[in-house]
């Protein structure tokens, strides 16, 4: 489907998306001073697959917005991963730098030197081929690590949900980008596809493990609540009508002291109980 406007809007969109999609990660890192639950195996493993996806994207001429995105996800994905090392592992600011960096440094050259091969690949298509198989595979292996941690723990943490929905947007902005483009690129939307789809899950496993057992427990607070007033309303009718009989024969005198006090104290801790 040939519609180069759509597909650089689209791909402006999906990049805008991806350069912006870790920033509430790491500003929620840096506010808590903390990154537990969240795993630097899968922010190195996005580090690097920005270095394969940026190879096809360039290689593959897409719209200029697809070229810059890869770079801008390996250096999120970096920064955040150097998060993890220096709130997770107690590392120094000048420790994580000295590693970080050089690391950043090897991607760069290792994609430029790939881009310049490729582009001279003389009908070598099994080489993109290879290239998208592997940023996919990386980007799977990334949020998989999550999975992990999910089903150890029951729960989704340490992962922003709002990361997580502007990842997938991004995702679904380039997906649809590389179906404008002048020629479907299947390997592309594959690419794209299996990040989204595993987000999807992300999202399912954060509705089953973190939001559904807190509505459960506001239902069940509030019946108990309204459950709480009904019998309150019960021993108070219960005993109104117990002195209307006392005073009806003409006993009231013997029971308006002491017993009848009791009976409301009795009753009180029935209800705290």
């Amino acid at each position: 489907m040939d519609n180069p406007p759509a597909a650089n809007t689209l791909g402006t969109l999906g990049a805008i998306c991806w350069s912006i999609q870790l920033l509430p990660q790491i500003i929620i890192n840096h506010r808590r001073s903390h990154a537990t639950g969240l795993q630097p195996a899968m922010m190195m493993l996005w580090a690097w697959a920005g270095v394969p996806l940026g190879v096809y994207n360039i290689v593959s001429s897409f719209n200029l917005a697809l070229q810059a995105q890869p770079q801008i996800l390996a250096f999120l994905s970096l920064v955040t991963w150097g998060q993890c090392l220096y709130y997770q592992q107690r590392w120094t600011a000048i420790e994580t730098l000295s590693v970080a960096v050089p690391i950043g440094m090897v991607m760069a050259g290792v994609e430029v030197g790939l881009v310049f091969a490729l582009r001279n690949r003389n009908g070598q298509d099994w080489a993109m081929t290879l290239m998208a198989a592997l940023s996919a595979l990386l980007l799977a292996l990334g949020v998989l690590r999550h999975y992990v941690d999910i089903w150890k723990h029951r729960t989704v943490r340490g992962i922003s949900f709002l990361f997580v929905g502007i990842d997938a947007l991004g995702d679904v902005f380039s997906l649809v980008s590389v179906v404008f483009q002048k020629e479907l690129d299947v390997l592309g939307m594959v690419i794209y596809g299996t990040e989204l789809a595993l987000w999807l899950g992300v999202f399912a496993a954060g509705g089953w493990y973190n939001l559904l057992p807190k509505v459960r427990q506001r239902w069940g607070s509030e019946r108990e609540g309204k459950g709480g007033e009904t019998r309150g309303e019960e021993l108070g009718r219960g005993q109104a009508e117990n002195n209307n009989t006392w005073r009806a024969t003409g006993l009231a005198t013997l029971h308006d002291g002491a017993s009848s006090t009791s009976v409301f104290r009795t009753a009180s801790r029935s209800i705290e109980g």
